[in-house]
């Protein structure tokens, strides 16, 4: 029962409202269509072109109409597509050839309504000259005019064109020569109408010249447009805006309603509202929508337009939103300003005009009209303001509020190593703190310089000459990054190791030059000065590898050869390194000399050959002096010498013997670890009783 009664309320409700389903469909007028050739219309083989088909459209809703275009080439259709988009419609010609040439055209067609665009062409040549007829001279508005266009003895397939005000309007393809066209003049006056035709010829066509001229009169259709919007003048965001849209017959002359008329009421691109013979419509002013606004009336054949203009003065302009301090930091006490610059003063009071905060959940409190106030999140937030008097609402743009966070005391380091005597680098950098941050380098209580770091990827980056090894921990270094902090924050000294670069090293030789001989045990010890740890590395000439190599945390160190010998001889030097510089010895020389038990067992068999000389030497002395006194001695027989007796010598007469004999050979000097010039001098030591010039003893054990 229930069921019945609701069908029964809704076919009464239909019967007595038929207006309302027509209501509730979406309105629309097809404004205007257009049809353009891209690039050109004189193109070459092979280019690409593209027709595109562009039509305006007024509705009543906001989705868009479904729409069919369809493209003509010389009066035959080619394409069609249906599309439920406002975008234009785009057909294309790929790597056009001399087939495609031709009158192109675009039509849409909404829910029955349709319109067509101007023809383009691209190729125009001449025939013999065409005919035009008109079934009359003088027309009203929107009345339908028929044309005749004759080619004379002219066969084939033909193209027939008419123009108005050498406007092209119309075209007719026919198998004979002659076609009629129905034509319509939107306009009061006199129109000069004429034709021309085409004639294909494969692959080919030629158009023939402009027929005769005929002028055609066209009388006013006694119907304007009528467009009134109240109020007429001082309009205000907020007033209510009445607008009315009509028909108007001056003459009386013609009954309307028998006519199909129909109005359309625009503003913009936006249809407000339509219409068979009155439009109202009623609407708030708002100084953001365009003030153009058009009456539409719309007759088989015929358009009448009444536009207008209005001007909406603001109630209070759009607000702005700002942020103090505009350096804001994190929980730090802030206040947000929502503030309209300008307002109609004469409209709008000061307590009408309102300012609201977004989102409404916000930590601000308000304070005053427009101020709020509280503590800074720890993190990014978005605010947005509203202005609201009498009706109207206007939003500001968005500000996003970026806490900063406070810079925390930098670490001031060195980057790599410091060299005394050097360029070093130095790094301030804090852990935390919002860019961009101020860091400066700072000695005792002197600044040096500061950078400014804007960059998470750039650093303050100082470079000093260290002259002292501890005049590096005078640095110190300040980051900044709010200007509330006069002083910023500070770093503690720096704190690092000076590499003291390597002086000449010394080359020190054990047991000292030149007493170095066969089995000594060599010591060479390199030293230098300057910041361990130290690599020494020792060299012999015409070696290119070193001898040995060693890394020490002291500043000398040894190379050590336990048993010399003759090849050990040569020319050595050491080199040292630290993390500063490369150092090297000077050279020097060893020269390694024969065992002292070798020269002792050489120095003994030359004194034993210095003695068998002598002994020699003495023995035939002696005999030569035994001949000489023979008689002497026969006569007088001395007795035989005692063991301990002297042997007396007579040099007198034998000087040149001794000489020889004492300068005989060398004798090694055990005690001084030498080799003497001669016997003379081993005979100067031993012990000689010289009694005269003449003579000498050499006791008997030699």
């Amino acid at each position: 029962m229930g069921l019945l009664l609701l069908l029964t309320s809704t076919l009464l409700s239909t019967y007595f409202h038929p207006g309302s389903v027509v209501n509730a469909q979406q309105r629309f007028t097809i404004r205007e269509i257009t049809l353009s050739i891209e690039p050109s219309t004189d193109v070459i083989r092979d280019t690409n072109v593209t027709l595109r088909c562009k039509a305006i459209v007024s509705s009543t809703g906001q989705e868009a109409l479904s729409r069919e275009y369809t493209i003509y080439k010389d009066g035959n259709k080619v394409y069609t597509k249906t599309s439920s988009t406002s975008e234009d419609l785009l057909y294309p010609l790929l790597e056009a050839r001399v087939s495609n040439t031709g009158k192109y055209k675009c039509m849409i067609n909404i829910e029955g309504k349709n319109m067509t665009s101007e023809a383009k062409k691209l190729t125009v040549t001449g025939l013999s000259k065409p005919v035009l007829h008109l079934n009359k001279g003088v027309f009203k508005e929107g009345e339908e005019i028929t044309a005749r266009c004759i080619a004379p003895s002219e066969r084939g397939s033909i193209f027939f064109y008419f123009f108005e005000d050498n406007k092209e309007i119309l075209e007719r393809q026919v198998n004979s020569n002659q076609a009629e066209a129905k034509l319509h003049f939107s306009s009061v006056g006199i129109h000069k109408v004429h034709c021309a035709y085409t004639v294909l010829i494969t692959p080919d066509s030629v158009k023939s010249e402009k027929s005769n001229v005929v002028n055609v009169s066209v009388e006013s259709f006694p119907i304007t447009a009528a467009l009134d919007i109240s109020p007429k003048s001082n309009i205000y965001e907020g007033d209510q805006l009445v607008i009315l849209c009509s028909v108007t017959n001056a003459e009386n002359s013609v009954n309307i309603s028998t006519r199909n008329f129909h109005l359309f009421l625009s503003q913009g691109n936006r249809l407000l509202s339509s219409g068979d013979t009155k439009v109202n419509y009623s609407m708030v002013a708002l100084a953001k929508d365009p003030g153009e606004f058009e009456c539409r009336v719309e007759m088989k054949g015929l358009v009448k337009v009444d536009s207008k203009n209005i001007s909406v003065t603001e109630l209070f302009s759009v607000p702005t939103l700002t942020v103090s301090p505009t350096e804001v930091f994190r929980k730090e006490y802030m206040t947000l300003t929502c503030k309209s610059e300008s307002t109609a003063s004469e409209r709008l009071s000061r307590e009408e005009l309102t300012y609201t905060l977004d989102p409404p959940k916000s930590p601000l409190i308000p304070k005053e009209r427009g101020v709020f106030a509280g503590h800074a999140l720890s993190h990014d937030f978005n605010y947005t303001c509203a202005a609201q008097a009498k009706g109207i609402v206007k939003h500001s743009e968005i500000l996003t509020v970026r806490p900063k966070v406070s810079v925390s005391a930098p670490e001031i380091t060195v980057v790599g190593r410091a060299v005394l005597g050097q360029p070093v680098k130095i790094l301030c950098q804090s852990d935390v703190g919002s860019l961009p941050i101020n860091y400066t380098l700072i000695r005792g209580y002197t600044n040096l310089s500061t950078i400014v770091v804007k960059l998470p990827s750039q650093q303050a980056l100082f470079t000093v000459n260290i002259t002292k090894p501890d005049e590096i921990s005078e640095y110190t270094c300040r980051a900044k990054n709010s200007h509330k902090i006069w002083d910023g924050v500070r770093s503690g000294g720096l704190k690092a190791n000076i590499t003291v670069p390597l002086t000449q090293p010394t080359l020190t030789v054990i047991p000292h030059l030149p007493e170095i001989s066969e089995g000594d045990h060599l010591y060479l010890i390199c030293g230098v000065k300057g910041t361990p740890p130290v690599t020494f590395k020792w060299y012999r000439d015409g070696h290119e590898q070193p001898l040995y190599t060693t890394t020490s945390n002291k500043n000398n160190t040894d190379y050590q050869v336990p048993t010399l010998s003759k090849e050990h001889s040569g020319t050595y030097y050491c080199e040292a390194f630290n993390h500063a510089n490369k150092v090297r010895s000077e050279r020097v020389t060893i020269e390694v000399r024969q065992a002292l038990w070798k020269k002792a067992v050489i120095g003994c068999f030359c004194l034993l050959a210095v003695i068998v000389l002598v002994v020699v030497a003495v023995l035939c002395f002696r005999s030569k002096r035994g001949q000489r006194e023979a008689a002497a001695e026969l006569s007088v027989k001395p007795s035989s010498p005692k063991s301990d007796d002297s042997l007396t010598v007579n040099l007198t007469h034998d000087t040149e013997v001794y000489n020889a004999a004492t300068d005989a050979a060398p004798l090694y000097d055990g005690k001084e670890g030498r080799v003497t010039n001669g016997a003379r001098d081993s005979m100067a030591s031993l012990p000689v009783d010289i009694s005269n010039r003449s003579s000498y003893s050499i006791p008997a054990t030699v």
